[in-house]
């Protein structure tokens, strides 16, 4: 018996002890989500608990599952039973939990969100599975497919679950044939071009060079985005076990993590299980008796947005300023300090394990046309079922939105793909399947996999302006079409939010952006543009709306507002008067109240909580000529 086979034999062993403990596993997700809803807290409520009642329970933490709308997540199983999962669990209801099951062997049923399984007894009854629940059901979890369920910090769990057998069967097939099954697979970039990745590799493979490197990009800027996070914080073997096949089929020496300090716990899981894998004889010299030499570093990025760039990453590893190059040569020729180079996303990487221990075939039957497999999205913005998502490629964006999603809160106006690089699309592209070539012909990108939803309370040319002000922000200022550019087309979206725009300024924004788009340096500035144009071609009544009629119907733009109370709608509930934090409301119970426009700061906080739409958010222009609401 080898080395690994050893290992591998002792990781089952750990695992089946797991999975059919004699005692009490309680399940926490306490990744970056978990512990934002408050995950810490109820780990320690579960602590004490267990010790007040002298309790002997394991404590398994695990990554983020997905649903982060049910964070935080508790899951419970004791001897012979099923594991039953609870969401949205408080202190109180944690202590209120294990106290009832662990104690009192009441399982807590009318707390349980779903169950691990295929048992039906009288314990679950009520309770669906928890895979079934209608965010989850719809999805194929492959890059995702030990995100919640395995401890991320012990390789031992991650080799009980068919961990490092993709490399392993990569080592014995070489290099041009795992080259092949990728290439044969249809795997492209996750990273927003997708571009596909056995190409990259053949060039990087056939250039002559006494030493290559391989890149995990993993420095993900897009406001709203956490799946490349997600998936480093609860599988990070899985992205390492992919930059080794990689890295064996480029024939490169040598790789790095190239990822952002704001990723602190995905940093620390990186560093922990690299040292893991040196262990295990999964990195360094000689791996796995195998011939192939081979080594990471993490590399902690400073968050500058263009270093998701490929030229600008090399820069910025090189321990130069973050900023692109022109192309060519490419990096698969001259790349980190001149030498061939690979760079991949933390996804493409996640996905390759799983294309190699099962085949090409197995992969190909997921996706549609050019676009195979599955892809990672946050689903965030104004959608009931928020979190982290792993759907077939051509799956439509109703079906994600409505289906995945549960739909919008208010009534749906336009989704963003792509993040501050995306389009925004309307309701007419509901229909529309998310696939590279689609989303394209649309004028939005795919990008790394934010998607984000908006409802009718949203102003689209608010949004368009907050995306462009953060990329034009993000700009390293090398080029003067991105540099000089975005800041003058920033300028006028500014000027029309404030209710001072014209129907010329329309014009310069479309011919603005179309020379950016056609004349800037790198993909930043040539998709910066982008949520402008697209917000300009499917909601220009909209853009008009604020240049001809100075109002903002989804009374965000806080120039064109002024708020009021309508007095036949208002039930004198006080909702608004404790929310406002200036005194500007004021009234008595079951009488309308009355709000003071000098006093109003606009924060919005009124329009928000009043159930009776009994706050009003009026144009200027409108109120100006009739004192009527705008609609």
């Amino acid at each position: 018996m080898t080395s690994l086979d050893h290992k591998r034999k002792e990781a089952s062993k750990k695992w089946a002890e797991l999975t059919e403990s004699k005692v009490p596993v309680i399940y926490l997700g306490t990744a970056s989500c978990g512990r934002a809803a408050g995950a810490l807290d109820v780990l320690a409520a579960v602590k004490e608990e267990l010790a007040e009642h002298g309790l002997e329970a394991r404590i398994v933490e695990v990554g983020c599952i997905g649903p982060c709308y049910l964070e935080p997540l508790m899951d419970i199983t004791v001897p012979g039973e099923p594991r039953i999962s609870y969401a949205n669990v408080t202190t109180k209801k944690a202590r209120r939990i294990v106290e009832s099951y662990l104690v009192e062997g009441d399982p807590f049923i009318k707390s349980a969100v779903g169950y691990f399984g295929d048992t039906t007894t009288e314990l679950t009854n009520g309770v669906p599975r928890f895979f079934d629940l209608p965010m989850l059901k719809p999805q194929v979890r492959i890059v995702l497919r030990n995100c919640g369920l395995i401890d991320p910090e012990d390789i031992d769990h991650y080799l009980a679950n068919d961990g490092y057998t993709g490399v392993m069967k990569a080592l014995e097939m070489g290099p041009e044939a795992v080259i092949k099954v990728v290439g044969d697979a249809g795997v492209r970039g996750r990273g927003g071009a997708g571009f596909p990745a056995f190409k990259k590799w053949e060039l990087c493979r056939s250039a002559q060079a006494d030493t290559k490197y391989l890149i995990c990009n993993a420095d993900e800027g897009d406001p709203g985005a956490f799946m490349n996070r997600s998936l480093i914080e609860g599988d990070p073997h899985a992205v390492l076990e992919g930059m080794l096949i990689a890295a064996y089929a480029i024939g490169a020496s040598h790789g790095y993590v190239y990822i952002r300090a704001e990723y602190p716990m995905a940093v620390a899981r990186l560093k922990k299980a690299v040292g893991q894998m040196k262990d295990y004889d999964f990195l360094g010299k000689n791996i796995q008796g195998s011939g192939f030499d081979f080594d990471i570093t993490i590399k902690e990025g400073a968050g500058a947005f263009v270093c998701g760039e490929e030229t600008a990453l090399i820069a910025s590893v090189e321990g130069k300023r973050g900023m692109p190059r022109s192309r060519p040569p490419y990096p698969v020729i001259s790349g980190l300090y001149g030498k061939p180079t690979v760079i991949n996303n933390v996804e493409t990487l996640g996905t390759l394990p799983n294309v190699l221990r099962n085949g090409a075939a197995w992969y190909r039957q997921y996706g549609v046309g050019e676009s195979r497999g599955t892809k990672t999205f946050s689903l965030v913005g104004k959608v009931k079922r928020s979190g982290l998502i792993e759907v077939p490629m051509g799956m439509t964006l109703r079906e994600i939105i409505f289906d995945v999603g549960g739909g919008s809160i208010k009534r749906f106006k336009a989704v963003q793909t792509g993040g501050p690089s995306g389009g925004c699309l309307s309701e007419e592209f509901l229909d529309l399947p998310v696939e590279y070539e689609s989303l394209a012909k649309a004028g939005s990108i795919m990008g790394s996999g934010g998607l984000i939803v908006m409802d009718e309370d949203t102003c689209v040319v608010d949004v368009a302006r907050y995306f462009l002000d953060f990329t034009q922000k993000e700009s390293c200022g090398k080029c003067s079409p991105c540099r000089v550019g975005t800041r003058h087309m920033v300028e006028i979206l500014n000027k029309i939010t404030s209710g001072h725009g014209t129907e010329e300024d329309l014009t310069k924004l479309r011919t603005l952006g179309e020379v950016i788009s056609n004349t800037s340096l790198c993909g930043l500035g040539q998709t910066a543009p982008n949520p402008v144009l697209t917000t300009l071609r499917y909601f220009e009544d909209e853009y008009l709306a604020h240049v001809n009629g100075k109002r903002c119907d989804a009374v965000v733009c806080t120039d064109l507002i002024e708020y009021r109370i309508v007095a036949e709608k208002c039930p004198g509930c006080l909702r608004c008067i404790r929310v406002c934090p200036t005194g500007a409301i004021t009234g008595t119970k079951k009488e309308p109240h009355v709000l003071d426009p000098d006093k109003c700061v606009k924060c919005r906080a009124c329009y928000e909580i009043c159930p009776f739409d009994a706050v009003a958010g009026d144009g200027l222009l409108i109120k100006a000529e009739t004192g009527a609401r705008s609609e």
